[in-house]
């Protein structure tokens, strides 16, 4: 009985070992408090983003007489995209796909998804609001492009079938398991997945539509323009470090990243801005901050705080001249600047994670063109289809009227009041 008693009590570390070992090998399969709640708040602050900070952030730069339309076009797409990713687009983007490129149909109306599920370490309906939110944002972004002379109609069925031909899509190759994933392309939050997409659809949509009319009116209210890029600015935090889907020190460092870069993009612009012109704007400092913000996205999750200082710099100035091209040189009425603010953001920064080495020149360059390519494609069809279907541009006296009377039958402003 002694023996017995001493040879268990050897046994004890060994126990105790095993007891250790068995918890974390099954750690990840089981649901994290703190994750679950990160992601939670992650996700209220990137709708955030889009209402009202996008909302905010557009309606400031149209004229008086289209503002409305602006908050109706962000709205109205948050609705309907939700609605759209709960029904398809998330088994498209997270299903479990038979092969590389598309994420099929095992998740239509969250097919098998309850209150169980996990992905992670999260429950799994936290992750498709999470990811809903995303997809709210992207198509919502593209609004920027075609404001003051879209017929509503169009928006609202372009909008779902991009949502679910081209965002779902890339989705599932970057983020989803498919074959960018596969290879190595990175890309935390959506340098490719969101503002290359986002940008690409911006420049497609405005060839199609044509310029606005005095379309160098200057914003109808700069003070919308600051409150909507400050609250973009703070739901930012939730759009890339919620990116790690963990309460962890990923997460911290990518908000501080997100954070710096936005800081120096906002005072580079400002400075490049003041250097060529002899002022600068309080238009032009945030949207400085914006360009900064999508230029770190995708490499957030990866870079040091020194090197979110290089990139958000960097974008001040280069997302600047981008506008210029765009708009002088191409002759492209990109409203208020979706490509080069976005777009080109987007692409500028997924390239910079290979030029600070954290992933290599092939797997990004290979990501961009491939998504470029595609995007570019199934945008020119959806644009085509859509127009033959409902149209795409308001009347010239609708224009000149605005659209918030021609499209909605409502003012902003009434000075009569």
């Amino acid at each position: 009985m002694v023996n017995f008693l001493l040879n268990g009590t050897k046994l004890v570390p060994f126990l105790f070992i095993f007891l250790i070992l068995g918890q974390n090998a099954y750690a990840n399969d089981t649901l994290d408090s703190g994750d679950t709640s990160w992601i939670l708040a992650s996700t209220a602050l990137v709708l955030f983003m889009t209402l009202p900070g996008l909302a905010l952030f557009y309606g400031g730069l149209v004229r008086s007489r289209n503002v409305l339309s602006v908050f109706m076009h962000c709205i109205a797409l948050a609705c309907l995209m939700s609605i759209f990713w709960v029904l398809f687009g998330y088994s498209i983007a997270f299903g479990d796909g038979s092969n590389e490129y598309f994420g099929g149909f095992s998740k239509i109306f969250l097919n098998g998804i309850n209150i169980e599920s996990l992905s992670g370490t999260i429950p799994e309906y936290v992750f498709v609001g999470f990811q809903m939110v995303f997809a709210v944002i992207t198509p919502a972004l593209i609004i920027g492009a075609y404001v003051e002379r879209i017929k509503f109609s169009f928006v609202l069925l372009f909008s779902t079938l991009w949502m679910l031909l081209c965002y779902a899509p890339v989705t599932y190759w970057v983020w989803g398991g498919g074959f960018l994933f596969n290879m190595g392309t990175v890309d935390l939050a959506g340098g490719l997945v969101v503002h290359e997409t986002a940008g690409l659809a911006a420049l497609v949509v405005a060839v199609f539509l044509g310029p606005r009319k005095d379309k160098n009116k200057p914003p109808h209210n700069p003070g919308y323009v600051m409150l909507g890029a400050a609250m973009l600015w703070v739901g930012w935090f939730g759009f890339n470090a919620g990116s790690q889907l963990a309460a962890n020190g990923s997460a911290g460092l990518t908000l501080l990243v997100t954070h710096i870069s936005a800081s120096a993009a906002s005072l580079s612009w400002a400075g490049y801005e003041y250097f060529k012109y002899g002022r600068a704007s309080l238009v032009g400092l945030v949207t400085g901050t914006i360009a900064g913000l999508a230029t770190i996205t995708p490499a957030s999750g990866s870079v040091t705080p020194i090197e979110a200082l290089i990139i958000g710099f960097t974008a001040g100035i280069a997302c600047q001249e981008m506008c210029t091209i765009v708009k002088s040189k191409l002759n492209i009425d990109d409203s208020l600047d979706v490509f080069a603010v976005h777009g080109f953001g987007g692409i500028l920064g997924t390239l910079m994670i290979a030029l600070f080495g954290y992933a290599g020149w092939y797997e990004q360059i290979f990501g961009v063109l491939t998504v470029g390519i595609f995007t570019i494609l199934i945008t020119f069809i959806i644009v085509v289809v859509v127009k033959s279907l409902v149209g795409i541009r308001v009347s010239s006296d609708d224009e000149n009227s605005g659209l918030d009377l021609a499209e909605h039958g409502e003012k902003a402003y009434d000075i009569n009041s």
